[in-house]
């Protein structure tokens, strides 16, 4: 029988939405309780000052995710609330502490409190780190990453980028990569017919989705560009954009209006709930990810649990997951390749055989898998 461990996850959870990273967190600890662990969530009492924060609102409006213990603990910019929190982690002697890293700006805060734990000389330290080096830059960002890295005792990365980049800072610190699990918590498929009912879209059109906080680097510039090539008006088919701005919208509103696709991109500024989402991904017909950069996506693995095919740039990790010409197609940052891969799709009808294809590919990407390559990493740092 496996030991039960004490494990303690740092990072977004509930009440904060935080996009993938609370809905991650919180899917991480269910994973090992399932495992059979004993699992606390310590998030954020301050995540980010208002200043700093381009959304509307930081905080969740759907009822607190049942059965998880989640300890709103930590003020990401008070250095003497991280020494409190480093001392009262540091005398629970949790077994595992799992600190969630995604920007520079959480090193400082994250690296203290994980300096001060390790003191007991019981709890073993890991990261799950989506970005080492960040997509938009940071003012001593490189500094401060470095801060947090020396802090920790192992990483688990979900990209090679990612891995890549990690190796810059430290080519000793035991590592792994293991590619993001599947999203499978944001409910079951429905027909795609009872999903446009339900959004009031028409039943006689295709739509393509574009979803999730859009910041330049996920380039929805270039999926409009790439949608007033001419080949595309032969088919019924709309963009759905659909996610909170966290970009100035006048230069990608005014290019729809340039462009004159007005009637052709149905654009949904706002942040949808967790219990909304199945909607959106069961209602489209192919899901597209114009990165300029990347490292991993959940936009990937929602589409792959909703058995939605993709059309994905080959940038960061991205084309790690999307095999090119079975599940979607891979293709370069620009407009005529996304243009051409998205009427690729409809000319040649391959929605049947992709989505086949994404039930079989997506078995890889098991929660199980993730904390077994946890386990891995914790052999070798005991060793």
């Amino acid at each position: 029988m496996v030991e039960k461990r004490n494990v303690i996850i740092i990072g977004s959870a509930y009440p904060f939405r935080g996009g993938g990273i609370s809905t991650f967190n919180e899917r991480l600890a269910k994973a090992f309780m399932d495992h059979g662990d004993n699992v606390v969530i310590y998030t954020f009492t301050l995540q980010y000052p208002a200043f700093l924060f381009p959304g509307k609102t930081q905080y969740s409006k759907e009822a607190p995710p049942e059965g998880l213990d989640i300890r709103i603990s930590i003020n990401s910019i008070n250095p003497s609330n991280w020494i409190s929190i480093g001392r009262k982690l540091r005398k629970l002697k949790p077994d595992l502490v799992v600190i969630r890293y995604w920007i520079p700006f959480m090193a400082p805060c994250f690296g203290t409190i994980a300096r001060i734990i390790r003191k007991n000389k019981h709890s073993r330290i890991i990261s799950i780190a989506d970005n080492i080096v960040p997509h938009e830059k940071i003012p001593g960002g490189r500094l401060l990453s470095s801060y947090f890295i020396k802090a920790i005792q192992g990483f688990v990365v979900m990209s090679r980028s990612v891995l890549a980049d990690l190796e810059r800072f430290d080519q000793k610190i035991p590592r792994r990569y293991c590619p993001h699990p599947l999203y499978d918590n944001f409910g079951e498929i429905i027909p795609k017919e009872e999903a446009k009912v339900l959004l009031q879209l028409d039943q006689a059109t295709k739509y393509i989705l574009f979803f999730g906080f859009i910041r330049d680097y996920k380039g929805l510039d270039i999926l409009i560009r790439g949608f007033s090539d001419e080949r595309l008006r032969q088919f019924p088919i709309k963009v759905l954009v659909v996610g909170e701005f966290y970009a100035d919208p006048k230069p990608y509103l005014d290019l729809i209006s340039e462009l004159h696709l007005e009637d052709s991109i149905i654009v949904k500024d706002d942040f949808i709930p967790n219990s909304d989402v199945y909607k959106y991904f069961c209602a489209a017909d192919l899901i597209v990810q114009p990165y300029k950069s990347a490292t991993q996506s959940g936009v990937t693995q929602i589409a792959y649990h909703f058995n939605r095919p993709m059309v994905t740039t080959n940038v960061g990790g991205l084309s790690e997951i999307v095999p090119d010409g079975k599940v979607g197609y891979v293709v370069d940052v620009d407009p005529s390749q996304i243009a051409y891969a998205i009427y690729r799709f409809f000319s040649m009808n391959k929605e049947a055989e992709f989505v086949e294809n994404v039930k079989e590919e997506k078995k890889k990407y098991s929660w199980e898998r993730l904390i077994d390559v946890i386990d891995s990493l914790l052999i070798e740092i005991n060793s």
